[in-house]
């Protein structure tokens, strides 16, 4: 009963930032949300093999990523997207451009480097974090970050990745 009730205030705490992660891997509200209530599940069934509760976040994460990343090898996801997302505050025609244009590129990215960069630069996580939830060494986020920039750069060009905040 302790593991149920451990589990339930887990996933109820952190439903939020784990929506946010699984959102900014995909773009699409519904996705994500499904993609966390796999890795929630997925999270559920491995409670009891958990040493550390503290890690279930990263745990599920990880399960978001390789969940994600499985779905995307599996299916064409070249397909028109909808975008249901609406600022919360009026921005500039220029300012909105850039966001808009600078997320289309960041789906473009192969789905580990994109979450590499999500988790580094929007979740602000460290580099030995994101290794731990990608299931990989400090090294390969490093070189996955590092491909993922040069991408953007080449694509957008250097002031409009340094403008929203991403510098290695």
């Amino acid at each position: 009963m302790a593991e149920a009730t451990g589990f339930a205030e887990f996933a109820t705490s952190r439903h939020g930032a784990l929506f946010r992660y699984a959102y900014l891997l995909t773009s699409d509200r519904g996705l994500a949300e499904d993609l966390v209530q796999e890795a929630l599940v997925k999270t559920y069934v491995g409670w009891h093999r958990l040493r550390d509760p503290n890690n279930a976040e990263a745990y599920t994460r990880r399960a978001i990523t390789t969940t994600a990343i499985g779905w995307w090898r599996r299916k064409s996801w070249r397909a028109e997207r909808p975008y249901d997302d609406v600022p919360d505050q009026p921005v500039s025609a220029d300012d909105a451009t850039a966001r808009v244009w600078l997320w289309r590129e960041l789906q473009k990215l192969p789905p580990r480097q994109r979450a590499a960069l999500v988790l580094r630069y929007y979740e602000d996580l460290t580099e030995p974090q994101t290794a731990e939830i990608l299931g990989c060494s400090v090294g390969t986020v490093k070189s996955q970050v590092s491909d993922a920039l040069k991408k953007l750069r080449a694509r957008l060009g250097s002031d409009v990745v340094l403008k929203a905040g991403i510098t290695e």
